[in-house]
């Protein structure tokens, strides 16, 4: 990658101060963030690799690798100026990401299973309305009404639940392989 890709990324122009790298990065990250996108895999996919790529964007223009054009042709980075191995700064950046990433999270698992919970009281809820009003019509109607609703609402939260667990799960495999990377260094 070089500077005009890594600007164009980060939606900036060549005369791009270090201050309007470093916002427009905090604007671009909250748009991309891999967390935003928990709900669907393939979406959380394809937002976790263009955040790769607004990170190495981020680095590469904040590193001071990447030499402003006017500096001359030779100042222009090659390819293999970029070093093959990850610093312990970025391996601790990336752990706090993930920490932040698994609180919020939790915290979704969590109202996820304050809704479960609140479903399976609706439909008992409804199951009692249906037995005790089964002979009026439209207490019949209201606790199958409850019903439908807590089972739809658990069944939904169930699925959801499963998602989260997953994410989860990964982040600890991916904080795991940081944390051994980051003790061989």
């Amino acid at each position: 990658m070089n500077r005009p890709e890594a600007l164009r990324i980060l939606g900036l122009d060549e005369d791009a101060t270090a201050e309007d790298i470093k916002t427009a990065y905090k604007e671009v990250a909250q748009i991309l963030h891999p967390d935003r996108f928990a709900s669907s895999k393939k979406l959380q996919d394809r937002a976790t690799e263009q955040f790769k790529n607004l990170q190495e964007a981020y680095e590469l223009l904040t590193s001071g690798k990447a030499a402003r054009p006017s500096a001359g042709p030779s100042s222009r980075p090659t390819s293999g100026s970029r070093s093959g191995h990850t610093t312990a700064r970025e391996l601790e950046a990336r752990l706090a990401g993930i920490a932040a990433a698994k609180t919020q999270l939790v915290a979704q698992r969590n109202t996820t299973l304050d809704e479960r919970r609140n479903s399976l009281i609706m439909l008992l809820i409804g199951l009692a309305v249906c037995l005790l009003l089964r002979r009026i019509p439209i207490g019949l109607g209201l606790g199958t009404t409850a019903v439908v609703w807590g089972i739809v609402r658990t069944l939904t939260s169930i699925t959801t639940l499963k998602t989260l667990d997953e994410h989860i799960k990964s982040l600890n495999e991916e904080k795991k392989k940081i944390a051994r990377k980051l003790e061989e260094l």
